[in-house]
């Protein structure tokens, strides 16, 4: 019985050899593996056989049906990939697939890095899950300042949020590095706004900071100046009004004039010439007290912006909603 079993695996690589369609293997398959096939004839045929003999012939048996459903298996896979290929017309061009388009938002937010860089500022990161220690008591924000309350911030637990500005980074990088210090920090924030044409409870800001000895207004109103040029052309004229921020004094909003009449006045500006763009100010001293910085040494300036607006106005997107809601109509024009 042996022999015939070492006959049976080379008869089967011969007839597995020969195969050149799914109906010959499907008679294959039912010659060796079938009800009436040979295997099956072999297992009933062991019975009569010693416990010796069992034992050898068992093992060839299992052999050779290792053998046939390998050979089965890589004969119905050459036979697949046989038929794809008769299929397939060689000379039709390939179809390209299709290719993803940067967001309105990740376009602005790179020019805006590329312009602070060669101002010589560094790009910083951080946690979106803030807690209130550096989204507020960091920043010189009261303990009963209206943006701690629950209408006002996104509380995932107590004292535990989803932060509302990029300033705690601010906070962070301070606490850990030494003065001088140039950063900007890109990023999403979140608010418990209503969502219209201009407001969304998910929005994108940069802020900057810069912290060294002798740093005054005057930097401030270069940098953001020089910046706003670049940004949107060298007649961009910048105008600072005086305004209040905790975490820094004194404060200013800062306008840039409009870059669609170009500071005539048109509807996009309320006809005043002029657009609403950043908060700056200088550094708070109780901002720099709580990161261990001496106010008497040591002075900085911080800004913010919203970068969903500046993207908005520059690709003329009259709804913020558009950016979150990935109608490839949108995005595919960037």
């Amino acid at each position: 019985m042996l022999d015939e079993l070492n006959a049976a695996k080379s008869q089967a690589e011969k007839d597995f050899s020969a195969v050149s369609s799914a109906e010959e293997m499907e008679k294959l398959r039912v010659k060796y593996l079938g009800k009436k096939g040979i295997l099956r004839e072999w297992t009933q045929r062991m019975g009569s056989l010693s416990v010796e003999e069992r034992r050898a012939a068992g093992k060839g048996i299992n052999e050779l049906k290792q053998l046939v459903e390998t050979r089965l298996t890589e004969g119905q896979a050459a036979l697949k990939s046989r038929r794809v290929e008769e299929r397939a017309d060689v000379t039709v061009p390939g179809s390209r697939p299709p290719l993803g388009h940067f967001h309105p938002v990740t376009l602005m937010t790179d020019r805006l890095i590329a312009i602070f860089r060669g101002l010589g500022f560094e790009v910083a990161h951080g946690p979106e899950v803030e807690v209130e220690r550096y989204n507020f008591d960091a920043l010189n924000f009261p303990p009963d300042h209206p943006s701690r309350d629950g209408y006002d911030t996104f509380y995932i637990r107590d004292q535990v949020l989803l932060r509302s500005h990029t300033s705690p980074v601010q906070a962070r990088v301070m606490e850990n590095r030494k003065p001088p210090l140039r950063i900007v920090i890109p990023g999403r924030v979140y608010r418990p706004d209503t969502p219209d044409a201009s407001h969304s409870p998910i929005f994108h800001q940069l802020e900057g900071l810069a912290v060294d000895v002798g740093i005054g207004f005057r930097d401030l109103k270069f940098v953001l100046s020089t910046a706003m040029q670049e940004l949107y052309g060298a007649d961009t004229r910048t105008r600072f009004r005086p305004s209040f921020f905790p975490f820094t004094e004194p404060s200013a909003e800062v306008d840039v004039s409009c870059m669609i009449c170009r500071g005539r006045g048109c509807p996009a500006c309320g006809q005043s010439g002029w657009i609403e763009l950043l908060g700056a100010g200088m550094v708070h001293p109780n901002v720099f007290r709580f990161a261990g910085y001496d106010p008497e040494k040591y002075t900085g300036f911080a800004f913010g912006m919203g970068i969903d607006r500046i993207a908005m106005q520059w690709y003329g997107i009259h709804d913020i909603r558009l950016l979150l809601e990935n109608d490839l109509r949108i995005l595919r024009q960037f």
